[in-house]
């Protein structure tokens, strides 16, 4: 009986957690969890979620909030209520942070562009500088927010000068033009066209120099502090790490 005793006393206590590199599971957290996230993270923020639900039974996460960063941060900005907030690029991270809103963000994940155009490829497009040519209507981010900042350094560092057919306010709406045939290519993240039918992915010579740091942080006044930093640490966990890479994401 000792021995049966022995056993089951060294059996007790919390499980690890398999995606938490073998940490104990976060216990006792409970309630909701809204998140602001760039429109890029809008499908593999959703598995994170559901996985981190899965962890932590007690925590419901809101539909998350996805836009352009820089849209994301005005708005927290001017009052908005959030726990948690994943950036596309460090400056609009640092605009909340000045801002008194967040401190010590952590880099959690990269991202790259590529050139997208509709399937088939009915223009031709192969490199950044078919972009420019006059027949070719292109559709871009705009410049203040993240993909846009990206894109503009892209093609000026290739020394390519164009103007758009559009600028738009997230990387998901110039997705969302091309693969309707509405414009010949656009430039969007590599992560964005990953796995679709419905658009070609070409990359561009340069665009290893161009990427993408994806900073989160638990906001100072989320309502509840403890859940948004159990959200923070898990998006660096091994369960979230295997779902950014087979999302296309790069390391921080």
């Amino acid at each position: 009986m000792l021995a049966v005793l022995a056993v089951s006393g060294c059996a007790e206590g919390p499980a690890a957690s398999p995606g938490t590199g073998g940490r104990a599971e976060p216990s006792g957290l409970s309630g909701p969890l809204t998140v602001y996230a760039a429109a890029s993270l809008a499908v593999v923020f959703d598995e994170i979620a559901e996985a981190f639900e899965a962890e932590n039974p007690g925590v419901e996460v809101r539909p998350i909030s996805y836009d352009g960063s820089t849209t994301l941060a005005t708005q927290l900005i001017a009052g908005a209520s959030a726990d948690v907030f994943a950036s596309a690029d460090e400056t609009s991270m640092a605009d909340v942070v000045a801002a008194g809103l967040a401190r010590d963000p952590q880099v959690f994940a990269s991202n790259t562009l590529v050139i997208a155009v509709p399937a088939g490829n009915p223009a031709g497009i192969r490199r950044l500088a078919d972009l420019a040519v006059d027949d070719a209507t292109v559709v871009l981010c705009a410049p203040r927010v993240p993909c846009g900042t990206a894109s503009h350094a892209l093609l000026a560092a290739a020394g390519v000068s164009l103007v758009p057919a559009s600028a738009e306010q997230n990387v998901t709406a110039v997705l969302t033009k091309v693969a309707a045939g509405e414009a010949d290519a656009g430039l969007v993240y590599a992560t964005d066209a990953l796995g679709r039918s419905d658009v070609e992915t070409i990359i561009p010579e340069g665009t290893s120099d161009v990427v993408n740091r994806y900073p989160i942080v638990a906001l100072t006044d989320a309502p509840d502090p403890e859940v948004a930093a159990a959200f923070v640490r898990f998006t660096q966990s091994d369960a979230a790490r295997r779902l950014l890479t087979g999302a296309g994401f790069g390391p921080a």
